[in-house]
């Protein structure tokens, strides 16, 4: 039951996150796009990505533990482990969009810097030789900085995007494998049931015996008895004569 808990709470507050990224893809870009705005969406990725991953080996554990249950207990982990498959879903393509929508705007950011750097050189071509190559020596420095961070910061959204690949594998597999469990349930409880039924009609069956058995001895002691009777009179009818 603890475990069962823990993966729906884990379950909703993927949700949760879900819902979170929703909002901050309708922020980025827009005015109201900001530092802090990024680095909450990270946060949240970070923190959402780890406790998919958690909650997917514990829907193994659980799957283990109930593999002896009963019906119901099995269905409970079936209807977690599809609500776990669809949330995650969800969340992942959430995650595409907002890694795409981040990385494209980054992309427009640096090229415009790029206009602005071509700009300043044609300007500075009056300039004398030598402070020519000492500003273009500062530019290329600069770019390369840029370049570099500009490169980081796509490799941190890259990362930020949950690869789940391997665990919808998983859970697929755990599916299937819940599956096969539950149709071993209802067999065995068809099975159970036959054995019932047959119990039932041997028991009939032997009672029916009893009961032509008891009438037949009955019957006997009946004819016995008058056979003792007619007996009984042709002695004393033969004493008396």
């Amino acid at each position: 039951m603890s475990l069962s808990e823990s993966i729906a709470q884990n379950i909703g507050s993927v949700k949760s996150s879900w819902h979170a990224l929703e909002k901050a893809i309708k922020i980025i870009g827009g005015p109201k796009d900001t530092v802090a705005t990024r680095e909450k969406v990270h946060q949240i990725q970070s923190t959402t990505n780890l406790k998919i991953q958690t909650t997917s080996k514990d829907l193994q554990r659980l799957t283990v533990v109930v593999r002896h249950g009963d019906k119901q207990q099995k269905l409970q982990v079936e209807k977690l482990t599809s609500d776990f498959r669809n949330v995650v879903e969800t969340y992942s393509a959430s995650q595409q969009q907002i890694a795409a929508k981040m990385k494209g705007i980054l992309l427009l950011n640096a090229s415009q810097q790029d206009d602005m750097g071509n700009q300043d050189a044609t300007n500075d071509s009056d300039l004398h030789f030598h402070q020519q190559q000492k500003s273009l020596q500062q530019n290329l420095q600069f770019e390369h900085s840029m370049l570099k961070e500009r490169e980081q910061r796509v490799r941190q959204i890259e990362d930020d995007v949950l690869d789940v690949n391997q665990i919808m594998r998983e859970l697929s597999a755990l599916i299937n494998q819940q599956g096969e469990h539950i149709d071993t349930i209802e067999g065995s409880i068809d099975h159970t049931a036959g054995n019932v039924e047959s119990g039932t009609s041997e028991l009939l069956k032997a009672a029916e015996y009893q009961a032509r058995y008891r009438r037949k001895v009955g019957i006997l002691l009946i004819i016995a008895v008058i056979i003792g009777l007619i007996v009984t009179g042709l002695v004393v009818s033969q004493l008396k004569s």
